[in-house]
């Protein structure tokens, strides 16, 4: 087990035994966890991060448009509105597919975009860092 999960989960089961998770919201109530299933272990921390402060990677972008895009194709009515939908959903598709054989931690534009959202200021480029 990783050092900070072990750290988290003692620190978990003390707040249990002081009883201080039992007035929490949504206390007994199943939890909505997200498949996370296809971020690399090493990434998912960041991920869940950077998703719960409103800013998820472009693959997983992708992926939540797919999953819209698919609940609306099963809502459609009218034939043409179906088909509208198909299209794009075809289009994400491949767009993913473009996408998977990407290493995301390499993505100079991902990088920069993460620096803005969290309103740092601008860290220098990787290649600068190699450079130095």
């Amino acid at each position: 087990m990783d050092p900070v999960d072990a750290i988290a989960e003692q620190r978990i089961r003390e707040a249990v035994e002081r009883r201080e998770l039992e007035d929490l919201p949504g206390a007994g109530r199943p939890l909505c966890l997200d498949d996370d299933a296809h971020v690399p272990s090493e990434l998912r921390a960041a991920y869940r991060l950077l998703k719960n402060s409103g800013f998820l990677p472009p693959e997983l972008q992708l992926r939540r448009e797919i999953t819209e895009t698919e609940a609306l194709i099963a809502a459609a009515i009218e034939p043409g509105e179906r088909s509208r939908a198909r299209r794009r959903l075809e289009m994400l598709r491949l767009r993913l597919n473009a996408s998977a054989h990407r290493d995301l931690r390499l993505d100079e534009a991902y990088y920069q975009d993460v620096c803005r959202r969290f309103d740092a200021p601008q860290a220098p480029s990787r290649e600068t860092e190699e450079e130095a």
